[in-house]
């Protein structure tokens, strides 16, 4: 009897999400230094100065449990939120809310209903519970086509993901596109709008989830104090929705999930409005700088609402960006093999990455005229 016989069908046949590799090991396995790490979607700037003061200040409470239901934190995005602080529940990041959603919700053999490509844990916790992933693509623009997202729900659909800004293609959809599709969506599937990236959005016409709530209760919306607030490390997450949802969710979810440090981070985070619009600013001057020289170079680059572009560039590119230092995430196991993600950096890392690029051009345009 081999443990493999064991296991559940479901995750005996699952894939492990493989994340990016950290700038150590990368450096380590190619003999170089100095490199610079554009694949995980991170703040460039690191976290507030405040938040590192409050990281500081609650390493002297470890020994102490957290505070399960994370009052302060709680009450503060209520406030900042405008909704009731019963609205909320938290987890280590978003990813642990998502989880909770399908713990809750799912059964073996119910559908889930999702965009591809998109965030690759969707079709990783469904699959977890025992459920089938209904994989909708993107249309020609790598955006969601919502139409046929709704035509794809049937009797068997008990939740739909939709990603807004979408990860990995940095496109977003409007409001009245958004409004459209709940429309069309039965009252009775969950609706869980992963907005990790909302905050870096700068289309004015960018929809308000959270007026969703009110008139459609079993909708989830899912943020993150991972991406503008620079606390990648800490995993916290979070989510809104109708207090009755919340407390279903609140029942699958284990107790102290976020830890004493993350919540004072957190909290701290919030408080430091200044850093957020710096983070803003320097993304949205990247964004601009990186889509206008790889557009130079060649490449394809889509409009972008997130911290990251989609870049078309052809097999090869990765690794040869690698060995240049600069570290970007493949899209091949997206189905995109042509096509890589870049995180948007300091005006420094982003210049570097230009160059990188533009070396990497030089050399294949040197090979296909010494072939010629």
């Amino acid at each position: 009897m081999t443990i493999e016989k064991l296991v559940n069908p479901h995750i005996r046949e699952l894939s492990a999400y493989v994340p990016g590799k950290p700038i150590e090991a990368v450096e380590r396995e190619l003999g170089i230094s100095g490199s610079v790490k554009l694949a995980s979607n991170e703040n460039p700037l690191g976290p507030s100065p405040k938040a590192i003061e409050a990281i500081s200040s609650a390493l002297a409470e470890v020994n102490r449990y957290p505070d399960g239901g994370c009052f302060r934190l709680r009450s503060r995005l209520s406030e900042r939120l405008g909704v009731a602080a019963d609205q909320l529940i938290f987890g280590c990041g978003a990813d642990e809310v998502l989880e909770l959603v399908v713990k809750t919700f799912l059964a073996p053999g119910d559908e889930v209903v999702m965009p591809w490509p998109s965030f690759a844990m969707y079709p990783i916790v469904t699959q977890g519970m025992g459920g089938a992933s209904l994989r909708v693509p993107l249309n020609d623009e790598m955006k969601h086509d919502l139409p046929a997202m709704a035509e794809a729900v049937s009797g068997r659909t008990k939740i739909v993901f939709v990603c807004n800004p979408n990860n990995p293609t940095g496109t977003s959809f409007s409001a009245a596109e958004q409004a459209a599709f709940v429309n069309d969506l039965p009252d009775d599937v969950v609706l869980v709008i992963d907005e990790a990236y909302v905050e870096f959005a700068r289309r004015s016409d960018f929809p308000d989830s959270l007026s969703l709530i009110d008139q459609r209760p079993a909708t989830l919306i899912l943020r993150t104090f991972s991406k503008i607030y620079g606390l990648a490390g800490l995993r916290v997450g979070y989510g809104i929705s109708s207090p009755e949802l919340i407390g279903f969710l609140d029942r699958a979810r284990h107790p102290f999930n976020v830890n004493r440090i993350a919540e004072a981070a957190a909290l701290a985070a919030l408080e430091d409005e200044a850093h957020a619009k710096r983070s803003w600013e320097t993304n949205a001057s990247g964004a601009e700088f990186l889509t206008r020289s790889l557009e130079a170079l060649g490449h394809t680059v889509w409009p972008t609402d997130a911290n990251f572009l989609l870049v078309e560039a052809g097999e090869g590119v990765v690794d040869a960006l690698l060995r240049e230092g600069i570290i970007v995430r493949p899209l091949a196991g997206f189905g995109l093999p042509r096509h890589l993600r870049v995180s948007i950096g300091t005006a420094e890392e982003n210049e570097l990455a230009v160059k990188a690029f533009a070396r990497i051009a030089e050399r294949d345009g040197a090979a296909a005229g010494a072939e010629s």
